[in-house]
């Protein structure tokens, strides 16, 4: 999968507030399924796996059998791409824009 490809599924999966939430549940410490579906008692089991099959798309899940439990593990590495490859460049430009504005100011 291309590296934009790669990016827009990180994109579509992080656009979802839930998908958001369900990362913060994980970011600690992996969870199983059911414990997912405990900590959101507003949303069905199907709907939990269908917002974690996105994760898991977009590589930010990686789910384990153990036994007869599915365990899901944080995987930030796409995370970290998406802020090397969009974030800190347009920070590092912003920053550079409001030092000169503080310059001016300050001359």
């Amino acid at each position: 999968m291309s590296s934009g490809s790669q990016d827009d599924h990180v994109f579509k999966a992080l656009a979802h507030p839930r998908r958001r939430e369900l990362l913060d549940q994980l970011k600690d410490t992996p969870k199983t399924t059911g414990m997912l579906c405990e900590a959101f008692p507003d949303m069905d089991r199907c709907t939990v796996m269908l917002h974690l099959k996105v994760l898991e798309e977009a590589d930010l899940v990686v789910p384990r059998r153990e036994g007869r439990e599915r365990w899901n593990h944080l995987n930030a590495l796409p995370i970290k791409h998406i802020h090397d490859r969009w974030i800190s460049q347009y920070a590092t430009h912003a920053l550079s824009i409001i030092d000169g504005l503080k310059s001016e100011l300050d001359g």
